[in-house]
């Protein structure tokens, strides 16, 4: 059992809640039993080292017998050690050091997409992680996440994803203007989410989201440019009925993919 909350392993550990250390180690943090579950069962050959504490495998023994199953080395640490290795505050029992595992684009269209999310300049990590979750739920195929956008493996953004980040092909740090060509190549239609765009029930009733659709998403506080949006086929808005001032980013991206899959479900069961 590890026990010293200031060895050298432990502090290895830690370091990659920092950008600078995952880009180094090419490995990044995976923290409680939920996010680890989804790691074993369906990328266990990206976990490379898993730690928990005895009382949480007691409380998850299928943890351990999945682990066990994917030849993954686990070790018990003690309650301190486990806080010296987290990102967050009150870690929930285990810790998994992971092999990064970015998807390169030309492999995300190879793959004849129906439904695409894109991240241009989310920076805020629960943000871009809630959106991995909606696309993931969504049925979507991809996310791509431009290089302007919060490092998808940011301790934040992986915990936001609660295993969806195990779930669809993530593409990273790569162009705009990149994507819109894979996009147009592949016969996919490119709509930006826009404050200034038209309305959803206008756009849902032309039938057009049942098309193939990579949706577009900026900046949280600054939405896209107009030399971003200028790249998108169309802009749409998600009509607010009440009184919020606005709506957050990750509400408002799950609604559009929403829209889509629903659209484009209903087209493929006529």
């Amino acid at each position: 059992m590890l026990e010293n909350p200031r060895s050298p392993r432990v502090r290895s550990v830690a370091k990659l809640a920092k950008k600078a250390a995952r880009v180094e180690s090419g490995f990044f943090l995976l923290e409680g039993p939920q996010a680890v579950a989804e790691a074993l069962n369906f990328r266990p050959e990206l976990v490379q080292e898993l730690f928990g504490t005895p009382t949480a495998l007691d409380r998850y023994p299928e943890i351990a017998q999945a682990a066990e199953e994917a030849d993954v080395p686990f070790e018990f640490v003690t309650e301190q050690v486990l806080n010296a290795m987290a990102d967050t505050v009150t870690p929930q029992g285990f810790i998994a050091v992971c092999r990064v595992f970015p998807t390169a684009l030309k492999d995300i269209f190879a793959g004849k997409p129906k439904l695409i999310a894109i991240l241009e300049e989310v920076r805020d990590p629960g943000n871009a992680g809630t959106i991995i979750r909606a696309a993931d739920a969504a049925g979507a195929d991809a996310v791509i996440l431009t290089g302007r956008s919060v490092d998808l493996y940011n301790p934040k953004v992986v915990r936001s994803t609660t295993g969806s980040l195990f779930h669809l092909p993530i593409a990273i740090d790569v162009e705009l203007e990149d994507v819109r060509l894979r996009v147009r190549e592949a016969g996919l239609q490119l709509i930006a989410a826009d404050v200034k765009g038209e309305d959803m029930l206008e756009v849902r009733a032309t039938g057009l989201l049942a098309e193939p659709t990579a949706w577009l998403f900026g900046n949280e506080a600054r939405g896209l440019t107009d030399e971003k949006l200028a790249l998108a086929e169309r802009s749409v808005m998600v009509p607010i009925y009440g009184q919020a001032e606005s709506m957050n980013l990750a509400t408002a991206a799950s609604v559009c993919l929403y829209e889509s899959a629903f659209a484009q479900r209903s087209a493929s069961d006529r």
